[in-house]
């Protein structure tokens, strides 16, 4: 029994993946699963919006998941692991990644946002764990979600241009975001510097940070008359 309702899943998650839910029937689930209409609705009597919440809830699992990393080597090295993850899901399920991250699906309830939000805290928490911080401080906490949320947004904007630029540059630049927003936040934040410096002694020359930094020398040139 649970494997069929698993079965039914899996087909509708497929369809939500290249179609917009709005534009998925029972009947196309059905069709997709080699099952009836009516069994459709045994497991699923609340209709298509049951069935699309049901599928939501699998790809969230999955995506709480994308961050989760052995909490050793350089931080960079397991968001890039991390996003790795997470942009393969994107590109796997391009339209129902959309329709659930862009509001204005009918399929979209206060249910469906609160299982979105709950996959954003989620991540944030494995990030969280990642900087080894017990009791984070509010800056912290705000710029780990600001984060999550530009992963979102690049994440969209990709998709809109055609999964351009490639994924392996997309992650690359995403982590490089994370590191700066990051270092700007312990600027003015000394709980944060704390745990950036903690972070960086992990770091390596030829790392992503430290290819980062060289790259910044030129463009930023001579700012001395700044200071």
């Amino acid at each position: 029994m649970e494997e069929r309702r698993a079965q039914l899943i899996a087909a509708a998650l497929t369809l939500f993946a290249h179609r917009a839910p709005e534009d998925v029937s029972l009947d196309d689930v059905a069709t997709a699963a080699g099952a009836s209409r009516p069994l459709v609705y045994r497991y699923f009597p609340g209709g298509k919006q049951q069935l699309y919440e049901a599928a939501l809830r699998s790809a969230a699992d999955e995506l709480e998941l994308c961050f989760a990393e052995p909490r050793s080597g350089p931080l960079t090295v397991r968001l890039r692991r991390g996003l790795d993850r997470y942009l393969a899901f994107v590109d796997e399920h391009a339209a129902g990644f959309s329709a659930l991250l862009q509001s204005g699906s009918v399929a979209e309830t206060s249910r469906t946002n609160a299982i979105v939000d709950e996959v954003r805290r989620a991540a944030a928490d494995q990030i969280l764990l990642h900087l080894e911080v017990a009791e984070p401080g509010p800056r912290l906490r705000m710029m780990v979600r600001t984060w999550i949320t530009a992963v979102e947004a690049a994440s969209l904007m990709w998709l809109d241009e055609e999964k351009q630029p490639p994924v392996a540059e997309l992650r690359d630049w995403l982590v490089d975001h994370f590191v700066a927003l990051m270092a700007a936040t312990a600027a003015g934040d000394p709980r944060t510097a704390r745990v950036l410096r903690a972070a960086l002694a992990l770091e390596t020359a030829e790392g992503q940070v430290g290819a980062l930094a060289r790259r910044l020398l030129p463009v930023l040139g001579d700012a001395s008359h700044l200071l």
